[in-house]
């Protein structure tokens, strides 16, 4: 029987994680786990709340009534926050610009950590993140680290948000993920940082496809 492994895709924002994540699990047949989406429903439930996005301890009180579920759907999984679900309004602008200091709350990476280890346990999984290969799942048999330059990441983000009718300019996004860049690998708690034994891909030249079978390639690799 061919063992079930954990692979770990991180790297900065808009670098293709989530969409390549999917596909390969997808292709395994592995549970695909939307790390990204847990830290922007936390956010979400703050901000609803009305609390103060860097009162860790106020969060650490929202987190013991958090529910979160994920509903396996096409074309994407739901994600519900305590029975609503926010699947759509926790990609939105608001969510995404307050996420990285939510994220950066002790007590919120601990909770969703511990969510994530849970969720990962028996192997069969592709999580991806900023710290997956470090901190969540530093022993994962695939670790992988998606680059892509920031102008490229940029231009993803454009289409995307385009394509749900959000149209914020191409330089406000430059800037906004750059920002994200620097939140993300200066914070105190898990950083987003290469881990030693990860594979680093760059995308910004590559198809989405050619990312999957990349990233395929070296799973086949580590598991024989």
């Amino acid at each position: 029987m061919v063992k079930k492994l954990q692979i770990a895709i991180d790297g900065p924002a808009s670098a293709g994680k989530s969409t390549v994540a999917k596909l390969v699990a997808k292709k395994l047949g592995y549970i695909y786990c939307d790390t990204g989406a847990m830290y922007r429903a936390v956010t979400y439930a703050a901000l609803k709340a009305n609390i103060s996005l860097d009162d860790d301890e106020t969060l650490k009180n929202l987190l013991q009534d958090f529910k979160l579920e994920f509903v396996p759907a096409e074309p994407e999984q739901k994600v519900f926050v305590n029975g609503e679900e926010v699947t759509q309004i926790i990609r939105t602008p608001d969510i995404t610009n307050n996420v990285s200091l939510v994220s950066a709350q002790p007590s919120v990476r601990q909770d969703l950590t511990h969510r994530q280890q849970e969720i990962a346990d028996n192997g069969g999984i592709v999580m991806d993140g900023r710290d997956i290969g470090t901190t969540v799942l530093p022993n994962a048999e695939v670790k992988i680290f998606l680059v892509a330059s920031v102008e490229q990441r940029a231009l993803r983000r454009y289409k995307e948000n385009i394509a749900k009718g959000i149209d914020t300019p191409l330089e406000v996004l430059e800037k906004e993920i750059a920002e994200r860049d620097y939140k993300d690998s200066h914070r105190k708690i898990s950083p987003l940082v290469q881990a030693k034994d990860a594979v680093k891909v760059d995308t910004t030249p590559l198809t989405i496809d050619e990312v999957v079978n990349e990233i395929m390639n070296i799973i086949e690799e580590r598991n024989h």
